[in-house]
């Protein structure tokens, strides 16, 4: 075989190894539903965040693990069917973020910042039917506080 073609056979197999190592590391983030979801603030200003939902056992211990970006008005709802009081904690997560517990009402109950790779646990002094996490900065940058409501859409709510 010449040296080109043996070049060309393993670059291919070069490429080849890198579509699939992509898409063994990210193919589990196409399985999170997106919607829009909007937060009214104090000031009753609407904030829209774009959110994967996390919507079962598995997807809430994914959660944003892994991941080494996350965009500005993008977020990851989780949604549990019946009020919880889990912590939550950043031990594979390499981006700061903010979360945001909330009741089955919508009302934020407690905001955190959380450290990236961090095992503290993160959890309000009371129950939660929702949890949002965002990139650190985007509650303050947006006045988001204690008390405001997120709107979940309808087929979301229970």
């Amino acid at each position: 075989m010449n040296k080109i073609v043996l070049t060309a056979v393993v670059l291919g197999l070069v490429a080849t190894l890198a579509i699939a190592s992509y898409l063994i590391l990210y193919s589990d983030e196409a399985d999170f539903k997106t919607t829009d979801i909007t937060i009214i603030n104090s000031h009753g200003e609407n904030i829209t965040v774009h959110v994967e939902l996390a919507l079962d056992s598995t997807q809430h211990r994914k959660g944003l693990s892994g991941r080494d970006y996350l965009c500005n008005d993008w977020g990851m709802l989780f949604i549990f069917r019946e009020n919880v009081s889990y912590g939550f904690w950043m031990k594979d997560t390499s981006i700061p973020l903010s979360i945001a517990f909330i009741a089955e009402n919508g009302t934020i109950i407690d905001i955190r910042d959380m450290e990236p790779y961090s095992t503290d646990s993160h959890k309000p002094n009371g129950e939660y039917r929702y949890a949002l996490e965002v990139n650190r900065g985007l509650f303050h940058d947006n006045d988001i506080v204690i008390g405001d409501m997120v709107m979940i859409p309808r087929e979301y709510s229970r």
